[in-house]
């Protein structure tokens, strides 16, 4: 069966070097009866314009570019009637829900995987009028992800956020916040807080990934309430290192919706981009939004429960 692909590029995205694998990119879509329309980015948001005003003829979407690039596609998929699968070839600084998904950060072998047509159901967060594809976070070092200027993660990669995240310590205040959870409440000073659909937030929290599903219509919740003192500093850092997150200020939750309250308006990111939310934000889980085109091993993890 022949594909008409579109195949949109972010030449910016990490270093750049995806400029010099996209003709062989283009010969494994070509080989396996794709047709191919090429889109080079112009700015940022052009990936959600495009994808949203995209016509029927085409039948798979593929994004390659950084994590930004992959939600703007998302986005821009959320407002087209139209019906798509969705592939993903890495080439941002960080990458890294698309490692939970094994998906290869070699770009010839992501296309590879790609055309075997492993499809899965992916869930995708709704944030007021926005959406994410893995998380919307809050807190302690989630500016260093957009504060680093784009030039300087080309450059340093991953160590970039690191340093931008050595830079927020000091500026690290709890934040008053209530939260209902699948109606449940959660109120108290929070230093951080995550819903994501991941199993890794920030390349620091990592999930165990027999707790995470991509799309069982849940996210995963992570929470850090304020220390009162060193002790319960030094017990969050060691049940994040341990993967233990049952720890007295710790709170890991399992839910499709949240309803979030704050006194004043609050940084968020999602999917590593600045967002902000007034005194009051519904975050959403959409299940099985998108169809995703996946490696093999990824969709024999994910399979729905249900199934």
């Amino acid at each position: 069966m022949k594909h008409r692909t579109f195949l949109l590029v972010n030449p910016r995205s990490g270093r750049g070097t995806i400029r010099n694998r996209l003709l062989n990119v283009i010969e494994v879509l070509s080989a396996a009866d794709h047709q191919v329309t090429v889109y080079p980015t112009k700015a940022r948001a052009d990936a959600t314009a495009v994808v949203a005003a995209l016509s029927d003829e085409y039948d798979t979407i593929i994004c390659c570019g950084g994590d930004g690039t992959l939600n703007e596609v998302v986005t821009g998929m959320m407002h087209n009637p139209n019906t798509y699968e969705l592939g993903y070839i890495p080439a941002g600084t960080l990458n890294e829900w698309s490692s939970g998904l094994k998906i290869s950060r070699n770009a010839e072998k992501a296309a590879m995987d790609i055309v075997k047509r492993h499809m899965m159901p992916l869930d995708i967060g709704r944030f007021g009028e926005k959406y994410f594809v893995y998380t919307a976070s809050f807190g302690a070092f989630t500016e260093a992800s957009y504060a680093a200027p784009q030039e300087v993660k080309n450059i340093l990669g991953q160590a970039a956020y690191f340093i931008q995240g050595i830079k927020s310590v000091g500026n690290i205040k709890p934040i008053p916040m209530r939260l209902v959870i699948d109606g449940k409440e959660y109120k108290d000073n929070f230093l951080f807080g995550t819903i994501s659909n991941s199993m890794s937030v920030g390349g620091v929290v990592h999930f165990d990934e027999t707790t995470v599903k991509l799309n069982d219509g849940l996210f995963e919740i992570f929470l850090i309430h304020n220390p009162s003192n060193l002790l319960e500093f030094n017990d969050i850092l060691d049940g994040i290192v341990k993967k233990d997150l049952s720890r007295k200020c710790l709170d890991f939750i399992h839910a499709s919706s949240v309803e979030i309250y704050t006194n004043s308006p609050i940084n968020w990111t999602l999917d590593g981009e600045m967002a902000s939310a007034d005194g009051h934000i519904t975050v959403q889980n959409l299940h099985s939004a998108v169809s995703f085109l996946v490696p093999e091993v990824a969709k024999n993890k994910h399979q729905p429960t249900n199934q």
